[in-house]
Protein backbone atom coordinates (compact mmCIF):
# COMPACT_ATOMS: atom_id res chain seq x y z
CA UNK A 1 0.00 0.00 0.00
CA UNK A 2 2.77 2.39 0.98
CA UNK A 3 4.47 1.72 -2.49
CA UNK A 4 1.23 2.87 -3.98
CA UNK A 5 0.89 5.78 -2.64
CA UNK A 6 4.28 7.23 -3.88
CA UNK A 7 5.40 9.16 -6.08
CA UNK A 8 8.48 8.78 -8.62
CA UNK A 9 11.70 10.73 -7.64
CA UNK A 10 13.42 11.71 -9.99
CA UNK A 11 10.24 12.29 -12.61
CA UNK A 12 11.00 11.81 -16.41
CA UNK A 13 9.60 15.78 -17.42
CA UNK A 14 9.46 14.55 -21.27
CA UNK A 15 5.89 12.45 -19.74
CA UNK A 16 5.62 15.69 -17.22
CA UNK A 17 4.73 17.55 -20.02
CA UNK A 18 3.19 15.62 -21.98
CA UNK A 19 0.48 15.27 -18.98
CA UNK A 20 0.92 18.92 -19.22
CA UNK A 21 -0.56 19.01 -22.34
CA UNK A 22 -3.14 16.73 -21.94
CA UNK A 23 -4.46 18.83 -18.92
CA UNK A 24 -4.48 22.15 -21.31
CA UNK A 25 -6.69 20.17 -23.89
CA UNK A 26 -9.18 18.91 -21.19
CA UNK A 27 -9.43 22.37 -19.41
CA UNK A 28 -9.90 24.33 -23.12
CA UNK A 29 -12.19 21.27 -23.43
CA UNK A 30 -14.01 21.78 -20.71
CA UNK A 31 -14.55 25.84 -21.16
CA UNK A 32 -15.15 26.50 -24.84
CA UNK A 33 -17.50 23.31 -24.57
CA UNK A 34 -19.20 24.02 -21.00
CA UNK A 35 -18.99 21.05 -19.77
CA UNK A 36 -18.87 21.36 -15.87
CA UNK A 37 -18.41 17.31 -15.03
CA UNK A 38 -15.11 17.16 -16.86
CA UNK A 39 -13.47 19.49 -14.54
CA UNK A 40 -14.59 17.04 -11.60
CA UNK A 41 -12.25 14.48 -14.35
CA UNK A 42 -9.37 17.02 -14.37
CA UNK A 43 -9.50 17.43 -10.69
CA UNK A 44 -9.46 13.54 -9.84
CA UNK A 45 -6.30 13.88 -12.31
CA UNK A 46 -4.68 15.99 -10.33
CA UNK A 47 -5.50 13.77 -6.73
CA UNK A 48 -4.59 11.08 -8.47
CA UNK A 49 -1.36 12.20 -9.53
CA UNK A 50 -0.31 13.68 -6.18
CA UNK A 51 -1.53 10.60 -4.43
CA UNK A 52 0.32 8.21 -5.88
CA UNK A 53 2.31 9.87 -8.92
CA UNK A 54 0.91 8.39 -12.63
CA UNK A 55 -0.52 4.85 -10.93
CA UNK A 56 -4.00 6.19 -10.75
CA UNK A 57 -4.37 8.56 -13.21
CA UNK A 58 -5.13 7.48 -16.63
CA UNK A 59 -3.78 10.47 -18.08
CA UNK A 60 -0.52 10.04 -16.22
CA UNK A 61 -0.72 5.97 -17.68
CA UNK A 62 -1.22 7.51 -21.30
CA UNK A 63 1.73 9.79 -21.07
CA UNK A 64 3.93 7.38 -19.32
CA UNK A 65 3.13 4.26 -21.11
CA UNK A 66 1.68 5.11 -24.42
CA UNK A 67 3.05 8.50 -25.50
CA UNK A 68 6.19 9.22 -24.26
CA UNK A 69 7.49 6.09 -25.13
CA UNK A 70 6.56 6.83 -29.09
CA UNK A 71 8.38 10.26 -28.59
CA UNK A 72 11.81 8.47 -28.35
CA UNK A 73 13.17 11.10 -26.79
CA UNK A 74 15.49 10.43 -24.01
CA UNK A 75 14.27 10.92 -20.89
CA UNK A 76 15.67 14.01 -18.50
CA UNK A 77 15.28 13.34 -15.32
CA UNK A 78 14.31 16.05 -12.84
CA UNK A 79 13.53 16.16 -8.83
CA UNK A 80 10.36 14.52 -8.17
CA UNK A 81 9.10 16.54 -5.00
CA UNK A 82 8.40 20.42 -6.91
CA UNK A 83 6.68 18.17 -9.70
CA UNK A 84 4.45 16.80 -6.81
CA UNK A 85 3.93 20.45 -4.87
CA UNK A 86 2.96 21.72 -8.51
CA UNK A 87 0.37 18.68 -8.93
CA UNK A 88 -0.62 19.67 -5.48
CA UNK A 89 -1.34 23.44 -7.06
CA UNK A 90 -3.06 22.24 -9.30
CA UNK A 91 -5.10 19.52 -7.54
CA UNK A 92 -6.32 22.43 -5.28
CA UNK A 93 -7.21 24.95 -7.90
CA UNK A 94 -9.09 21.84 -9.93
CA UNK A 95 -11.17 20.81 -7.25
CA UNK A 96 -12.10 23.84 -6.36
CA UNK A 97 -13.45 24.58 -9.65
CA UNK A 98 -15.16 21.02 -9.86
CA UNK A 99 -16.96 21.93 -6.57
CA UNK A 100 -18.23 25.36 -8.18
CA UNK A 101 -18.75 23.86 -11.52
CA UNK A 102 -21.10 21.37 -10.30
CA UNK A 103 -23.19 23.56 -8.35
CA UNK A 104 -21.38 25.31 -5.49
CA UNK A 105 -21.22 28.19 -6.74
CA UNK A 106 -20.41 30.71 -10.39
CA UNK A 107 -20.17 28.17 -13.03
CA UNK A 108 -17.66 31.18 -14.46
CA UNK A 109 -15.33 31.22 -11.16
CA UNK A 110 -14.98 27.48 -11.58
CA UNK A 111 -14.12 28.28 -15.47
CA UNK A 112 -11.74 31.47 -14.48
CA UNK A 113 -10.21 28.73 -12.12
CA UNK A 114 -9.67 26.41 -14.69
CA UNK A 115 -8.21 28.74 -16.93
CA UNK A 116 -5.19 29.76 -14.30
CA UNK A 117 -4.61 25.60 -14.35
CA UNK A 118 -4.72 26.04 -18.79
CA UNK A 119 -2.41 28.64 -18.58
CA UNK A 120 0.08 27.03 -15.68
CA UNK A 121 0.16 23.49 -17.70
CA UNK A 122 0.75 25.67 -21.11
CA UNK A 123 3.59 27.29 -19.70
CA UNK A 124 4.91 23.69 -18.66
CA UNK A 125 4.12 21.32 -22.29
CA UNK A 126 5.22 24.19 -24.05
CA UNK A 127 7.84 26.30 -22.81
CA UNK A 128 9.36 23.97 -20.11
CA UNK A 129 8.56 26.50 -17.10
CA UNK A 130 6.83 24.89 -14.02
CA UNK A 131 5.58 27.67 -11.90
CA UNK A 132 4.72 25.12 -9.55
CA UNK A 133 7.99 24.17 -9.37
CA UNK A 134 9.08 28.06 -9.38
CA UNK A 135 7.13 28.32 -5.89
CA UNK A 136 8.41 25.07 -4.33
CA UNK A 137 11.88 26.80 -4.87
CA UNK A 138 11.26 30.42 -3.48
CA UNK A 139 9.75 28.09 -0.34
CA UNK A 140 12.81 26.20 -0.04
CA UNK A 141 15.12 29.52 -0.34
CA UNK A 142 12.57 31.08 2.67
CA UNK A 143 13.00 27.47 4.64
CA UNK A 144 9.43 26.73 4.65
CA UNK A 145 10.58 23.77 2.96
CA UNK A 146 13.38 21.40 4.18
CA UNK A 147 16.76 21.74 1.94
CA UNK A 148 16.49 17.99 2.63
CA UNK A 149 12.94 17.41 0.90
CA UNK A 150 14.92 18.35 -2.39
CA UNK A 151 18.62 17.62 -2.92
CA UNK A 152 18.79 17.64 -6.57
CA UNK A 153 16.80 20.64 -6.49
CA UNK A 154 19.06 22.55 -5.11
CA UNK A 155 21.53 22.64 -8.26
CA UNK A 156 19.56 22.49 -11.49
CA UNK A 157 22.77 22.47 -13.46
CA UNK A 158 23.89 19.01 -11.95
CA UNK A 159 20.80 17.71 -13.92
CA UNK A 160 22.29 15.40 -16.69
CA UNK A 161 19.91 13.89 -19.37
CA UNK A 162 19.52 10.42 -18.56
CA UNK A 163 20.73 7.73 -21.16
CA UNK A 164 18.24 6.68 -24.38
CA UNK A 165 16.02 4.02 -22.74
CA UNK A 166 15.88 5.08 -19.37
Amino acid sequence: MRRLFSFPNPVNEVSARVVAGGVVLMCVAAIALDLPWLTAVIAYGFVARVATGPTLSPLGQLATRVITPRLRRPAKLVPGPPKRFAQGIGALLSVSAAVLALGAGPRPAAYVLLGLVAVAATLESVFVYCIGCKIFAGLMRLGVIPESTCELCNDIWSRRPAPAGS
